[in-house]
């Protein structure tokens, strides 16, 4: 691998660090319905692990309101379940046409309990980030014991690496405190 093939690769293991976090940030519960706070839910279909929204229609009826219709009335009671076993803090109503899911009002409890998620997710998503700046100066600094870069040109690959890992801490730090602020609205 030549520098430059590091540093792409290193940018674009740093950029997939940063996705990840958007991914499970969309996840966290808001106060405001939304599908993606079932991502992490699955259930036993026919024997394999499968997210909810592959055996249901999940829609939004209200602001504050999931409606979720099996594509098979069997696998209701099996969602059911599988919610109730969730860390979603929402109780299923099983209305016969579908699963409708309430979400309450956060109380400030609530609120500060998900902000310490965030801040936790947050700071995986740097550790993250900067394991990949570790590995990419590694691999540049095997390129000079091979020989094949002086030792001028590692101190440049690093600045150029430590920029990448600062843009992309930079932007998960201000990720982390957009949903922050999101989950502290009343």
């Amino acid at each position: 691998m030549n520098p430059q093939e590091i540093l792409n690769d290193a940018e674009h293991r740093m950029a997939q660090s940063v996705e990840a976090m958007v991914h499970d940030f969309a996840s966290y519960r808001t106060g405001r319905a939304t599908p993606a706070v079932l991502d992490r839910v699955h259930v036993d279909y026919y024997g394999t692990e499968t997210p909810i929204s592959q055996v249901a229609n999940i829609s939004i009826p209200e602001p504050r309101q999931l409606l979720i219709q099996p594509y098979e009335k069997s696998m209701t009671t099996t969602i059911e379940r599988a919610i109730m076993k969730s860390d979603l803090g929402i109780n299923p109503v099983n209305d016969g046409t579908g699963i409708r899911l309430t979400f309450p009002q956060m109380t400030e409890d609530r609120r500060k309990e998900m902000v310490k998620q965030v801040h936790a997710r947050t700071e995986q998503g740097r550790v993250s980030i900067r394991n990949v700046r570790r590995d990419a100066i590694d691999q540049i600094k095997g390129l000079e014991k091979k020989k094949e870069i002086t030792e001028d040109d590692v101190k440049g690959y690093e600045t150029r690496i430590q920029k990448l890992t600062d843009t992309f801490v930079h932007k998960a730090d201000e990720l982390g405190k957009k949903k922050e602020e999101e989950l502290m609205q009343v």
